[in-house]
């Protein structure tokens, strides 16, 4: 399963919640594709991982790099896409940048994000301006696709929770 958004749109947290109710083996991306000191793993490493995990039976992603998106498309066989306004994502990205700033937490591989990192020019919250449109037209696009995977879009935190509260572990154990 592939659980896909913009960012900021509560991937992980998501990605989670269906690990915890399904007990299908959750991965996150940041800790695949992240070493400490934010250093990016090399892109071949990181298709490497990804086609590992993907040649497992089961297995929750909470997103997909371009890049290797080609790894793991034949794969997936639910995509659960986050399509939130842009002002939901945005107003929670922005949230916890600052609270994870303020407080230091680890993250990934012990990175910690910092103020001076949310207001450069490589901030997450740059990021979230630079893809929006093209994440949101991606998963619309696997919506709308008649031959393609199932896809389950989520328009609000209130139709995600309903969606995890109506979902049962058997549903996902094809």
């Amino acid at each position: 399963m592939l659980i896909y958004g913009v960012t900021g749109s509560g991937k992980t947290t998501l990605a989670r919640q269906v690990a915890d109710r399904t007990g299908i083996p959750w991965h996150s991306v940041d800790d695949l594709t992240w070493e400490q000191g934010w250093v990016a793993v090399a892109l071949e490493e990181q298709r490497n991982r990804i086609a590992a995990i993907c040649a497992e039976e089961r297995w929750i992603l909470d997103t997909a790099y371009g890049q290797w998106l080609d790894v793991v498309m034949p794969r997936t066989e639910l995509i659960v896409g986050l399509d939130y306004p842009r002002w939901r994502s945005l107003s929670r990205l922005v949230r916890r940048t600052l609270m994870r700033a303020i407080d230091h937490r680890q993250i990934c591989n012990g990175n910690t994000e910092s103020f001076r990192q949310a207001f450069s020019r490589e901030s997450i919250i740059v990021w979230h301006f630079q893809s929006f449109a093209r994440k949101r037209d991606r998963m619309r696009a696997w919506a709308a696709d008649p031959a393609g995977r199932d896809v389950v879009l989520l328009r609000s935190p209130a139709a995600t929770r309903r969606w995890l509260t109506g979902l049962l572990p058997e549903q996902l154990l094809r």
